[in-house]
C-alpha cells in the first residue's frame, strides 16, 4: 500500500513544466494513484441520484406532482454547479410542495431504479470490509429505500429531509443538514474521517457536488453511467461510464 496521502486536488502550480511529450505519462501517472486509493479505501462514498439510481429523485417527485418541466431545469443548472445548491433546493421545493402522502406514494408506486452493476460493486466492497456511505442531496425516506435494496446501514446515509405538518402538507426542509448546503458533502467526508478516522476515502458521483467534496475526499471518481455533466467529465481525473470499471479495479488486487 502506498504510504503517501493521494492528493486529490489540481496538480500544484509551482511543478515542474513538463515537455508536451511528457504530458500524457504525468496524467497516466496520476490516473494510477487514483485507482491505488480506490484499491486501498477505507470507505467509499456514492452519491444517489443519477449514480446508485437512475433518476434524480427530486426530478421523479416533481413529475409525480405535476411540475416536472419546471423543476427538470432547475435540477440541470444545479448540477452544473450554476447556482448553489441550497438555493436549487429552496425553489424547486417551493414548486414541488410534496406532501408526506406523495411522497410514499412515489417510493411504492414508482420505486427508484438501481443503476446496473451498482449491487454488485457495493457488496463486493462490502466482502473487502470497506465501508459504503451514500451522500446525497435527494431526500432521506428516498435514499433510505435504495440502502435497504443495497444493504447499507441506514446510519450510513446522509441526505436531505422533508418536514411536513400534522395533516401531511409540505412544511419545508430541515436546513441544517449539510447535504443541504453547497460544500455539505465535503463536510460530510470531514466528518466520516474524523469520526472513524478513515485514512483513504473515495467520492463517486455525477455532479458538481460530488466533484468538489475532493479533498477532503482523497480521490474523486466521476460517473456519467445516467447522465454526462460536461463539468464533471472535463475535470474528472477518473471518469466512468460503468461500475463494471471499478469492479474490475477490484478483482486486479
Amino acid at each position: 500500500m502506498a504510504q503517501h496521502r493521494v492528493q486529490c486536488a489540481d496538480i500544484q502550480n509551482d511543478l515542474i513544466f513538463l515537455s508536451h511529450n511528457r504530458k500524457p505519462l504525468k496524467r497516466m501517472s496520476s490516473l494510477m494513484e487514483l485507482k491505488e486509493v480506490f484499491q486501498n479505501a477505507d470507505a467509499v462514498c456514492f452519491d444517489v441520484d443519477s449514480t446508485v439510481i437512475k433518476e434524480e429523485g427530486i426530478d421523479e417527485l416533481a413529475k409525480f406532482c405535476g411540475v416536472g418541466d419546471a423543476v427538470a431545469e432547475m435540477t440541470r443548472r444545479a448540477m452544473g454547479g450554476t447556482v448553489t445548491f441550497k438555493a436549487a433546493l429552496t425553489a424547486r421545493l417551493a414548486l414541488i410542495r410534496p406532501s408526506y402522502e406523495q411522497v410514499q406514494k412515489l417510493i411504492s408506486e414508482h420505486p427508484p431504479q438501481l443503476t446496473p452493476g451498482i449491487r454488485e460493486l457495493v457488496n463486493r466492497l462490502h466482502q473487502r470490509g470497506v465501508q459504503v456511505f451514500l451522500i446525497s442531496g435527494g431526500f432521506q425516506s428516498i435514499v433510505e429505500h435504495v440502502a435497504l435494496q443495497l444493504n447499507i446501514p441506514t446510519a450510513n446515509v446522509f441526505a436531505n429531509r422533508l418536514k411536513f405538518y400534522f395533516n401531511g402538507e409540505y412544511a419545508g426542509f430541515d436546513e441544517t443538514q449539510p447535504t443541504a448546503e453547497s460544500g455539505g458533502k465535503g463536510q460530510v467526508i470531514s466528518y466520516l474521517k474524523e469520526q472513524f478516522q478513515f485514512k483513504k476515502v473515495v467520492m463517486i458521483g455525477d455532479g458538481a457536488t460530488d466533484m468538489e467534496a475532493c479533498p477532503p475526499a482523497d480521490c474523486f471518481i466521476g460517473f456519467g453511467g445516467n447522465v454526462v455533466r460536461k463539468q464533471v467529465k472535463e475535470k474528472a481525473k477518473w471518469y466512468i461510464t460503468h461500475f463494471d470499471e471499478l469492479l474490475k479495479e477490484l478483482e486486479e488486487r
